[in-house]
């Protein structure tokens, strides 16, 4: 129970640095933090010096990390202090591979009731995204790293590797994601990642790909879809979620539609919005689509204009909410 409040005690005085402004003194009480044994100081510190954006504890950061990679199950339960560790290192620029290619494959089983439960999925995820911007390593190095993660048996991994795999701008990711996306996966958003970074390598030609799993059996794969293609400016996708707006059967399918074509901010997309509120046809949706665009004086203008013409109270009202005058 001593030993308890003892930490709890220095949790709290860590937790207060955060107010204080950065100078030679705060400097010295993190480094005596992240030099604590216990895990849980170390990961309050470790947040404190990449909020604070302290490059100057950056050796201090990466031995706590190596350090806790012995025997981590007992140093570092839940990886704390090696996710807190990782993410700052991240955060400040650093970019040695070596610490990131380490945490990358990093797995930490810890007992769980009935038997055991790998930690380490948050770690390798934060390592994923770090690797890409080390610059020492070869875009194949990397990708050679990410394929690996793409298996990992936890979703959040398999996700960052897409993300990750996203930043490299190679005909090598496209294809590797495009493989990914043909060769399915259990979870749907691990397939919605894949869209988005493949979307971001070849903005285009991946449209049509995307487009295939609109009509998709698996229920969620079309949200995704219409999700991904929101990301995109092309008039290809534009026609896209226009088809599926008028053509799904699922109310929800269409609403999501909708507002992905807000989010496409294409003058096309807000012409078509536009016109279904005048038609009153899914008219609460297209205002709640276009409510993104709600800092555009014109766009608003437009919209208030579109929803008088109605002469409906229920839609003055949703546009009040949506547009916040309200």
């Amino acid at each position: 129970m001593a030993a308890r409040k003892i930490v709890d005690r220095k949790i709290e005085e860590v937790t207060s640095l955060r107010a204080e402004s950065k100078s030679p003194a705060l400097l010295d009480k993190l480094r005596r933090a992240l030099a604590d044994r216990n895990n849980l100081v170390v990961s309050k510190a470790a947040g404190i010096a990449g909020d604070l954006v302290c490059p100057e504890l950056i050796p201090e950061m990466t031995a706590a990390f190596h350090r806790y990679l012995e025997d981590a199950e007992k140093t570092d339960p839940q990886c704390w202090a090696k996710n807190a560790l990782a993410r700052a290192l991240r955060d400040l620029g650093y970019d040695e591979p070596e610490l990131y290619l380490a945490g990358a494959k990093h797995i930490q089983m810890e007992p769980v009731w009935g038997g055991s439960q790998d930690t380490a999925a948050e770690l390798r995820a934060i390592c994923a995204n770090a690797l890409v911007a080390c610059r020492s390593l070869r875009d194949m190095e990397v990708l050679r790293v990410l394929v690996d993660l793409m298996a990992d048996r936890e979703k959040t991994v398999r996700a960052a590797a897409a993300q990750a795999m996203g930043q490299i701008q190679r005909d090598e990711s496209a294809l590797l994601l495009r493989l990914k996306i043909l060769s399915g996966d259990r979870e749907a958003e691990v397939t919605g990642e894949c869209f988005s970074a493949i979307l971001r390598i070849e903005p285009r030609e991946s449209i049509a790909l995307i487009g295939r799993f609109l009509n998709s059996e698996d229920r969620d794969l079309p949200f995704e879809a219409v999700a991904a293609l929101g990301d995109s400016h092309e008039p290809e996708a534009l026609d896209l979620l226009k088809r599926t707006y008028h053509s799904s059967p699922f109310r929800d399918l269409r609403r999501a539609a909708l507002m992905s074509m807000g989010a496409t901010r294409q003058p096309a997309a807000i012409d078509f919005l536009i016109e279904r509120i005048t038609a009153r046809e899914s008219a609460e949706e297209a205002i709640a689509a276009l409510a993104t665009l709600r800092s555009n004086d014109e766009v608003r203008a437009r919209v208030e204009k579109a929803v008088g013409s109605t002469g409906s109270d229920i839609l003055g009202s949703a546009f009040r909410k949506e547009f916040r005058l309200a």
